[in-house]
């Protein structure tokens, strides 16, 4: 058996992060390397916006950043796409919604639940899209586990100390 080195709790064989204290187990993962991983996968991805359950916008990466794109509102309307038609499928009896592919004449938008977080992943229209379902499989887990272990910690974050911090600044004016 395997223990985490931070706080010693027992470790799941497949387990990225430790279930107790957020530790890593994987070494240097971040948001940005999983998205390099993705974009490096395959050629015909344009785009990767991660937004959390309410579309706001966690990270967005483009190969063509100098295209004026509303990153916001598209993290919004695919987040709330995928939230809708994941309803509609436990309404249907359907069981969990896997993925989401829109298909268009320029291209194709992939959405697949990454636990407190939907990925969106923007390509031209030319894609394998075996290749792309492939892709967002092996990276979902663990995009929500980063998600889970930052928006926690986004959550919890104690403001008290702000506030002290600016009752010891002297903002008198002359």
């Amino acid at each position: 058996m395997t223990f985490c080195p931070n706080c010693g709790t027992s470790k799941a064989g497949t387990e990225n992060f430790c279930h107790n204290c957020g530790f890593s187990f994987v070494k240097n993962v971040s948001v940005d390397s999983i998205l390099s991983k993705i974009f490096k996968s395959e050629r015909g991805i344009k785009r990767l916006i991660i937004s959390d359950n309410n579309g706001l916008i966690i990270a967005s990466v483009s190969k063509s950043s100098y295209l004026p794109v509303d990153v916001d509102g598209i993290g919004a309307i695919t987040t709330a796409n995928f939230i809708a038609s994941e309803k509609a499928g436990r309404d249907l009896g359907l069981a969990e919604l896997v993925i989401i592919t829109c298909e268009f004449t320029e291209g194709k938008v992939f959405s697949v639940s990454v636990g407190k977080g939907v990925l969106s992943l923007v390509s031209d229209p030319h894609i394998n899209i075996g290749l792309i379902r492939l892709i967002l499989g092996r990276f979902r887990d663990i995009i929500g586990e980063i998600l889970e272990r930052l928006l926690t910690n986004a959550n919890t974050r104690d403001y008290r100390d702000l506030d002290k911090d600016w009752e010891d600044k002297d903002f008198a004016t002359a």
